[in-house]
């Protein structure tokens, strides 16, 4: 074999080992790991002088890693067909210290954590070679030039930096406040008379701009509170539901929230402290964690701390330099031009890095530890690109010292784990700031292959974001299909596309009985990937119950009790049984087997208990054979020999004994 031949073989994987001689399944470990890096090549290379080129992402500085070749036993010499090399190095070690006052390009007091990017090169009797990996995957290929080169990815996290496993296995369910469900008691939910109230909770419109980002007052109320969402705690334990995320409560001018006008009050048409705090009992009782939305990168003009209509009895930062909140926003020509979100001018940003509004969050006596005492289980902070690292370093201190078991949720719509946003390089995953994010990356992934039978692209989102993320985040990812901010999944897989209809014509479309039929099966193949795959499935409320829905506003109508999807709530329900009855689904490792012709084959193992379970979707592939004795947990239906995995099927395989 000569050496031109060798380089047309695909290379072997690298393997990286913990100091325990285990080997790590992904690009990620802790400061206080010493790792060992091993790479064979093969003999006939006569590779000499092997070395890792290291980037180091917070500085841009590249270390150069020397390895060894690992000497062969007597006698083989010259019977090998590959030569292994080594190189053991101590994770925080490569990383920035913090010793210079914060001068060396990091915030004061960090603990060793970074991102690196990395690649091996040796010089062979050819020329210099770089061992690296493919653009859009993880396999490793040769390379002689520097052109299309692209680095294995590598994240050192903090020594301590654990998340909440408490919650693991657990079922999120996500409440749009004023839609999901109302309370009769006029007494306790006062009316606003600058506000519209829709009675019609089955068939309204919910108030929109003619075109998408066309202005619209956002007034308009169905009339769903938090007294509301207490008495239905019943049936959200009925689907397994162990984590509340709410939509957010505080004081507000819109029926949406995210326009805070006051971050120490809940809102009164969600029936104000009094409401929330019942809540939070009820929850408790039902073994319901709530968490609640975090939107601390903007508020409402028409708050206590902007005040641009003089509404509230505080001084805003509109209306005068000398306010206490003035400095929490940025102005351009005062007051009139200043930040705000996408340039909506009823939401200015504020600056989250700015001492005092991160002492008012954050502080002994904040926000944070206001609603954390009452019993508020954890946050989701809306638009997490766009908070500044300082204030997320103090708020995973403050909301772990309230509660250590308490969980942070970022929304991030890409990989978490190397996200650039606004020119800055995010730092979620390093152990000081989020414990996971919302899951778009699997979304994407699986819309892709339940709508277009595209396996490979559900693939390429599994496997990057297990081989970038920490295990523990992984296990708690908010894995959703469909969110506030996007259509409903049964709309999204089996609906016509929305096209160029304005949202005048939006608002009266519905499905047909077909494309609802057949949405049905979509939705069910999707939710079955959803609540088998790592992470915490995360149902948008009335998802389950066959709700549609284009863009926001018509993602956002009310809840339709007592006409709920007779096919897909069961449905649902089995799955929600399933995931209780099988920790694999809380901690298990992943291993995709078949992800071709519009099937998706992978397994869900528990490396403690050893529970293996088999999952299979079939999105309009031939059908699927897999070989074996095995209980299908759908159905309850025992295969002996050989289970068949239908066109538009799915199943859950357990090992079964005859």
């Amino acid at each position: 074999m000569n050496i031109q031949n060798d380089f047309e073989l695909r290379p072997r994987p690298f393997s990286v080992w913990n100091e325990n001689g285990t080997p790590l399944s992904r690009t990620v470990c802790r400061a206080d790991e010493n790792l060992t890096f091993t790479v064979s090549l093969p003999a006939s290379f006569a590779a000499e002088n092997g070395k890792i080129r290291l980037f180091r992402d917070d500085d841009g500085e590249v270390l150069w890693l020397p390895m060894t070749e690992e000497e062969p036993a007597d006698g083989q010499q010259n019977c090998l067909t590959s030569r292994t090399w080594h190189v053991s190095v101590n994770a925080g070690d490569i990383c920035i210290k913090d010793t210079s006052g914060g001068q060396t390009g990091i915030l004061p007091g960090r603990k060793p954590c970074g991102l690196f990017y990395f690649r091996f090169e040796f010089d062979t009797a050819k020329g210099h070679l770089i061992y690296a990996k493919e653009s859009d995957g993880f396999a490793p290929v040769y390379k002689w030039k520097d052109e299309d080169v692209h680095a294995f990815q590598w994240t050192v996290t903090t020594a301590d930096f654990r998340t909440p496993d408490s919650l693991a296995g657990g079922i999120m369910y996500h409440i749009f406040v004023d839609r999901f469900a109302r309370e009769c008691r006029p007494h306790l939910i006062p009316r606003r008379a600058d506000a519209v109230y829709n009675e019609d909770w089955y068939n309204g419109i919910p108030q929109h701009a003619k075109c998408p980002g066309g202005e619209v007052k956002n007034n308009e109320f169905f009339g769903g509170n938090l007294w509301g969402v207490a008495e239905k705690l019943p049936y959200l334990q009925s689907l397994g539901v162990t984590i509340l995320y709410l939509s957010p409560i505080f004081r507000a001018y819109s029926n949406h929230k995210y326009d805070t006008g006051d971050y120490e009050t809940v809102d009164p048409s969600f029936g104000g402290d009094e409401a929330f705090a019942h809540l939070l009992r009820e929850a408790k009782r039902y073994g319901i964690r709530v968490i609640c939305d975090g939107v601390f990168n903007h508020t409402g003009d028409n708050s206590r701390y902007f005040n641009r209509y003089g509404e509230y009895p505080d001084v805003g930062a509109y209306q005068s330099k000398d306010s206490p909140y003035y400095n929490w926003y940025r102005f351009r020509n005062y007051p009139d031009e200043y930040d705000s979100w996408w340039g909506v001018k009823v939401l200015p940003a504020l600056y989250s890095g700015n001492p005092d509004f991160r002492e008012y969050i954050c502080g002994e006596n904040g926000v944070l530890h206001k609603w954390m005492s009452l019993g508020v289980a954890g946050w989701r902070l809306d638009v997490a690109d766009e908070l500044d690292d300082r204030f997320l370093y103090d708020l995973r201190k403050r909301v772990k010292k309230e509660d250590p078991d308490a969980v942070i949720y970022g929304e991030v719509w890409e990989d978490a784990s190397n996200k650039i946003a606004y020119d800055r390089r995010r730092k979620y995953f390093r152990g000081e700031q989020l414990d996971a994010v919302m899951n778009y990356p699997f979304r994407d992934g699986i819309l892709a292959f339940v709508r277009d039978g595209d396996a490979d692209a559900l693939a390429r989102a599994v496997t990057t974001v297990l081989k970038h993320y920490p295990p523990g985040c992984s296990n708690l990812l908010m894995n959703l299909l469909g969110t506030h901010d996007t259509e409903r999944i049964l709309t999204a897989l089996a609906a016509k596309p929305a096209g160029d209809l304005d949202n005048d014509e939006l608002a009266l479309v519905r499905m047909t009985e077909n494309e609802k039929a057949r949405g049905r099966v979509l939705v069910s193949l999707a939710a079955v990937l959803q609540f088998t795959l790592p992470g915490i499935p995360c149902i948008y409320y009335g998802d389950e119950a066959g709700m549609e829905g284009y863009r926001d506003p018509f993602n956002r109508r009310p809840y339709p009790w007592g006409r709920e999807d007779t096919v897909l709530l069961p449905h649902y329900r089995r799955l929600a049984d399933l995931r209780r009855s099988h920790p694999v689904f809380a901690h298990g490792e992943t291993e995709i087997l078949f992800s071709q012709n519009g099937i998706f084959d992978f397994v869900r193992t528990d490396p403690k208990t050893g529970e293996r379970i088999r999952i299979c979707v079939n999105r309009g592939g031939e059908p699927y054979p897999i070989a074996g004795n095995y209980t299908n947990l759908l159905t309850g239906e025992a295969h002996r020999g050989c289970v068949t995995v239908e066109r538009d099927g799915a199943v859950v395989l357990e090992r079964a004994r005859f």
